[in-house]
């Protein structure tokens, strides 16, 4: 017997939400699969939140940084990366979440989720042709930095414990590593 999975659109992923299908669900579209999100430990939520804190501080008015909210990709997918650094398109954001196009670079914070975010995560990003996404390893205590998506993989993968980093989308600012993971 095989077992085939039930893939969802994101019209009926919102056609779900809106009819309270999914209340007290802790929950995300990932290519058509609604998958489970783990509890949010406060290790987790508060280096995400320090960590946000600081890239508001250095970015300023160049992006704006959204934690926790919902994307939307054309691949039926509407994660919700623990950090988005996405265009400032203001009252816009009213009618749809960022699309791939308003994304500067995407943040997971990894602690029981590590596989998914290397794996499903990295693979739907990289379909849809995000230019950046960063992994912190909260175990390991390191930065892992995903670049160049071709044919629906990152070609680009490299992993920082110290140092600085610039992003792809704004090469002139300095990020600290020690900031976004949390080290100091």
């Amino acid at each position: 017997m095989t077992v085939v999975t039930a893939k969802w659109t994101l019209a009926e992923y919102h056609r779900m939400i809106a009819a309270g299908v999914l209340d007290d669900r802790q929950v995300e579209l990932i290519k058509g699969e609604i998958v489970e999100m783990p509890p949010e430990g406060e290790p987790h939520a508060y280096f995400v939140s320090e960590s946000g804190e600081y890239l508001v501080r250095l970015l300023g008015e160049r992006a704006k940084v959204r934690y926790g909210n919902p994307i939307t990709l054309p691949n039926q997918s509407e994660p919700e990366p623990d950090i988005a650094i996405v265009q400032r398109l203001g009252k816009e954001y009213l009618q749809h979440h960022p699309y791939p196009e308003n994304i500067f670079w995407l943040i997971e914070y990894s602690d029981t989720s590590l596989s998914k975010d290397l794996n499903l995560k990295s693979q739907a990003y990289a379909e849809v042709d995000i230019a950046e996404y960063w992994v912190v390893d909260l175990k390991a205590r390191s930065l892992l930095v995903f670049r160049k998506p071709i044919s629906g993989r990152y070609s680009s993968r490299s992993s920082y414990t110290t140092g600085q980093i610039t992003p792809l989308a704004f090469p002139d600012v300095s990020i600290s590593v020690d900031a976004i993971i949390n080290r100091s």
